[in-house]
């Protein structure tokens, strides 16, 4: 079932076509040389995401993200292969005491820069394109 989008994925795994997604670095910490994190500064930007829901958040991030990988590879509106951009993002989800994780998990893909005026349409109708507000995130 992932064989074409995994052939697609190698025939274009060149790592200077993967596109980082934009930031604006706030902060850097180090100590003793060894950077503990960023403060970073994201944009607003639109993002192909898909919840999932399984036994196990594990299962819902791997299932999540070969859902978006078919859409990147072809499964799209454009009928193209869309380029990769990183990182991929997972946000797990609580329960609303905030004090539990939950089975479900978004997994998220970040538009690159020619397709944020119009993303090409996902094919599989639990993807969707969101637009995200700026954000700030600290990252390692």
């Amino acid at each position: 079932d992932m064989a074409e989008p995994i052939q697609q994925l190698t025939r274009n795994n060149n790592p200077q076509e993967r596109q980082s997604i934009p930031f604006t670095l706030i902060q850097r910490k180090e100590k003793l040389g060894d950077l503990l994190y960023e403060k970073r500064h994201y944009g607003k930007a639109k993002w192909a995401c898909i919840k999932m829901k399984e036994k196990q958040y594990e299962q819902s991030i791997c299932l999540g993200f070969m859902k978006l990988m078919r859409y990147i590879c072809e499964q799209n509106s454009s009928g193209l292969y869309l380029g990769i951009t990183v990182p991929i993002v997972t946000i797990v989800h609580t329960n609303e005491a905030q004090s539990a994780m939950t089975q479900a998990v978004t997994v998220a893909y970040y538009l690159p820069e020619v397709l944020q005026d119009e993303p090409p349409h996902p094919f599989d109708s639990d993807i969707i394109i969101e637009e995200w507000p700026a954000t700030i995130v600290y990252s390692r």
